[in-house]
């Protein structure tokens, strides 16, 4: 089935609430009635004056007053019925918003990290917010306004044509000139590519603004300014230039809509002359004539506001567009019939790996051919040049990515088989860049077992090294993380990440050097932390310093993404390979740095 585009997708997400917005559209219809009760008023107290033009002190005064009261009365409760028209169709956009955010989320969770290291952190943000934002405008507002206006220029029409049809066909023809006008602006491959580059432009500041602010410690320690951070002031100035351009396309076709707009009494005034001319006694038609002239300026309102809805309907639609983008992109695949291991051993099988696309013809590999046995309840150590493929074999394991080649397997499973939230139940990271979030220390460590209690909280904070730094805060574990609240040096983050793992114990573990950021002081009671850790556990450690792993069980050597050597400290010191070379170099480093000091340079 085809999948659906333009109003008919914009249709389809607003049908989700459909029995809201059919309220909605009625309520809005028999507003669109009651508002031109005022019109009917002027015709039938028009008509009383005509009768009585001869001496209008003969006219019904109680009959006018009460046309006037009805006039009152149905603008009234025509404002009473719009009101609660777009009260059921706000309460619907805001249930759809709700809706379509939950599930954007949960999509792009269940998404392969691939997708959002090849799109900007901007423009997804922009989805998220703006685009879904605009929907709420096309359902709370847009539907019944064009409900509204349907009803009112339909009724309008036949009220115009019953009473004369020669005007009514004028006013019809300069209605369609309007609407063609309009319709040129905004109609066409043309018109589509100009919004499609709007929202380019839009999603270029937000991706360059990002980038700005978390880059502010650079830029301000450089002496920089927004004008010499070129992405971010290029994509500002280059969003002023397109829409300053754009907008001057507007310009001819919008002063003619304009100007049809406000001309309609041009183009009946010459008509009712004409007619009157040949029938000059016959008062019906100097009514209607009169009639026309007053209704005239209640038609151009409907076309005013579907000149705003037709515009912002094709800006909307192009979030739509980049909404079901996110949605079109494949999800993690689950197996139809998943496995679960009984034992939590880790095996690379010939894995290969590129995060290019698989058709890009400079496709480059970061792994070709790596395969390892990482034992249960031992210790192996990736180590290697920058580069090498270390933080992608680790990256493999919880299936951020699928492997291109070969396999990788937990307790002999192909994670391929494994359910997501059953591989990510055995699997515990603890990463040099730890990320916490905007919340109470608690409840960042609760993220580890969601259902744990304070007590498991604490003693996991405690094994961490973390529950003294912790108690001397302000508010304790309820003192907040980020923006409003307390900022953490690099090693406290990372040891409340290590409670996290404390927390979770997954029988799988994989570390990226997580001692990176202590202190001398808390080195070693991280490493009695992490001894405590680890037992009975598959580890994989990321290592940078050598001296951390020379106990290691099992030690891989990766260089250029392949397995250059593999085995234990000292069988790998006994060769002559990179590890030796590696291991020579870091010593020398040691002991130049020691000199260094000793000698008084480095104080």
């Amino acid at each position: 089935m085809k999948k659906k585009t333009g109003f008919g997708r914009l249709f389809e997400i607003a049908g989700e609430r459909k029995g809201l917005l059919v309220v909605s559209g009625v309520l809005s219809a028999i507003s669109a009635v009651f508002m031109l009760a005022p019109y009917v008023a002027v015709y039938f107290i028009l008509a009383e004056l005509l009768a009585n033009a001869a001496d209008v002190s003969r006219a019904d005064g109680a009959l006018m007053e009460g046309w006037g009261w009805t006039a009152l009365a149905g603008l009234v409760v025509g404002m009473a019925f719009l009101y609660a028209s777009l009260m059921a169709s706000h309460v619907a956009a805001f249930r759809i918003l709700y809706g379509l955010r939950v599930r954007l989320a949960r999509h792009l969770g269940n998404l392969h990290l691939g997708y959002l290291t090849r799109t900007s952190t901007g423009a997804v943000k922009k989805t998220l917010e703006q685009n879904v934002e605009k929907i709420e405008k096309f359902v709370a507002h847009q539907i019944p306004d064009m409900v509204n206006v349907l009803a009112t220029v339909l009724l309008m029409f036949s009220v115009m044509f019953y009473l004369n049809g020669w005007m009514c066909a004028v006013c019809v023809a300069a209605f369609l000139i309007g609407i063609g006008v309009q319709a040129s602006m905004i109609i066409g491959d043309g018109a589509k590519k100009m919004v499609a580059a709007y929202h380019d432009a839009l999603e270029n500041i937000n991706a360059s603004a990002i980038q700005y602010v978390r880059g502010m410690p650079a830029v301000k320690l450089f002496g920089q300014t927004v004008h010499s951070f070129r992405r971010f002031h290029g994509d500002l100035l280059h969003y002023r230039d397109f829409v300053t351009a754009w907008t001057d396309s507007f310009q001819n076709g919008y002063l003619l809509f304009k100007t049809i707009l406000a001309s309609f009494l041009t183009f009946i005034l010459p008509v009712g002359v004409l007619l009157l001319s040949r029938d000059p006694d016959n008062m019906a038609l100097a009514l209607a004539v009169l009639f026309f002239l007053v209704m005239t300026p209640g038609v151009a309102m409907p076309i005013t506001k579907l000149l705003h809805m037709s515009s912002m309907v094709k800006d909307i639609n192009e979030g739509v567009v980049r909404i079901d983008a996110i949605f079109s992109e494949p999800e993690v695949a689950e197996p139809a019939q998943p496995r679960r291991p009984t034992r939590y051993d880790v095996e690379f099988a010939e894995v290969s790996f590129s995060y290019d696309l698989p058709e890009a013809s400079s496709r480059t590999e970061a792994l070709s051919g790596v395969s390892f046995h990482a034992a249960q309840g031992a210790l192996t150590a990736l180590v290697g040049p920058s580069g090498s493929g270390k933080s992608t074999v680790a990256n493999l394991i919880p299936r951020f990515w699928d492997v291109s080649a070969g396999a990788i397997r937990v307790g002999g499973v192909d994670i391929r088989e494994m359910r997501t939230e059953d591989l990510m139940n055995v699997v515990s990271f603890v990463f040099q860049e730890t990320f916490l979030f905007y919340d109470s220390l608690y409840e960042n460590i609760r993220i580890g077992k969601p259902d744990a209690t304070k007590q498991q909280i604490e003693s996991a904070a405690r094994a961490a090294q973390c529950h003294d730094f912790i108690e001397r805060l302000p508010d304790g574990y309820d003192t907040k993380i980020g923006e409003g609240g307390v900022h953490l040096s690099g090693g406290e983050e990372q040891r409340v990440a290590v409670a996290r793992a404390i927390l979770k114990d997954a029988p799988i573990l994989v570390l990226d050097e997580a001692t990176a950021f202590a202190d001398p002081e808390n080195e070693h009671k991280m490493h009695l932390a992490l001894r405590e850790l680890i037992k009975d556990k598959t580890v994989i450690v990321i290592a940078h310093r050598l001296s951390t792993i020379s106990a290691a069980d099992q030690i891989v050597v990766l260089e250029h993404g392949r397995v250059a050597e593999h085995g234990r400290h000292e069988a790998l010191m006994s060769g002559d390979g990179l590890y030796k070379r590696m291991w020579e170099t870091y010593s020398n480093a040691s002991i130049w740095g020691f000199r260094q000091r000793h000698e008084g340079i480095v104080r």
